[in-house]
């Protein structure tokens, strides 16, 4: 697992979602904006381009990433616990706490997710 890259990942998706606030803040309902005027809405994407959008393979990969950790640090407890001479106890520990940081950092990213999302729920229209 590249932890360096997953930093990155998440990274990218917070700033994705900071651009996403910082266009809220700029727009109010229905595509107005907050002085008055129209924006266009031709723009925006349909609702199949937003279902395979980059935001969404982004998540998917950050959660096969963390899922792949955990396997990784599973099958390695388990060669160790049989016998497996190859297998070292440093690199065990060592892949176990590469698995529960990230699964923290997820979920992490998960509540917060939901908060935004619940805060947009209590906008007021």
């Amino acid at each position: 697992m590249n932890t360096i890259g997953d930093r990155a990942d998440i990274g990218r998706l917070l700033m994705q979602m900071r651009d996403m606030q910082s266009q809220m803040r700029d727009t109010g309902p229905q595509g107005i904006q907050q002085d008055g005027a129209v924006k266009a809405t031709d723009s925006l994407p349909s609702l199949t381009e937003t279902q395979d959008s980059e935001f969404g393979k982004m998540l998917k990969s950050a959660v096969d990433a963390v899922n792949d950790s955990q396997m990784k640090a599973a099958e390695m407890q388990t060669a160790y616990q049989t016998g497996d001479e190859t297998v070292d106890l440093t690199a065990v520990m060592i892949q176990m706490q590469k698995a529960s940081v990230s699964f923290e950092a997820m979920t992490q990213v998960r509540n917060r997710l939901v908060t935004a999302y619940q805060d947009i729920m209590n906008m007021p229209i």
